[in-house]
């Protein structure tokens, strides 16, 4: 795994949201971004995550952050999610890897002694020139947004 290391230069990218609409990185310039990368919609760990971030979006809002969640989800199961939920923020359907592989977030992990390939919980906070300010490897599901709100 090549993930993105504080000090790069995140490669622009492209992906449909949750309503089919093309959401690129560009889109985010002169703002400071979140991306936040989830195995699976509708999974325990993932909708916590998620729920935590929108509990806390206003705050978050406050600090001059936007949120991108990202996963491989066809558009429809991430529209559901979000729907489901009342996401305040978008969701990428990355189903070709093509933002997962950017940000190197695919690779090997184990459950219950199998390994596989996957895509590990990540988050990247991305300064308004485009560089990765901050990496959180270790996400808290329940308390993400108290990590992001850290100095």
């Amino acid at each position: 795994m090549n993930t993105l290391k504080v000090g790069e230069i995140v490669p622009d990218f492209s992906a449909l949201n949750d309503q089919g609409v093309t959401v690129s990185l560009s889109d985010f310039k002169g703002k400071k971004l979140v991306v936040f990368f989830y195995p699976k919609a509708n999974t325990p760990g993932c909708t916590a995550e998620a729920c935590n971030l929108r509990d806390h979006y206003t705050l978050l809002k406050e600090r001059g952050f936007e949120l991108l969640g990202v996963s491989a989800d066809p558009v429809k199961k991430q529209a559901q999610f979000k729907n489901k939920y009342e996401f305040p923020f978008p969701l990428l359907a990355d189903e070709d890897k093509t933002v997962i592989n950017a940000f190197g977030v695919w690779g090997p992990k184990k459950f219950m002694g199998r390994t596989y390939d996957g895509i590990h919980r990540m988050t990247f906070v991305i300064d308004e020139q485009g560089i990765v300010q901050r990496v959180i490897d270790k996400v808290k599901t329940k308390d993400h947004a108290a990590q992001l709100l850290e100095d």
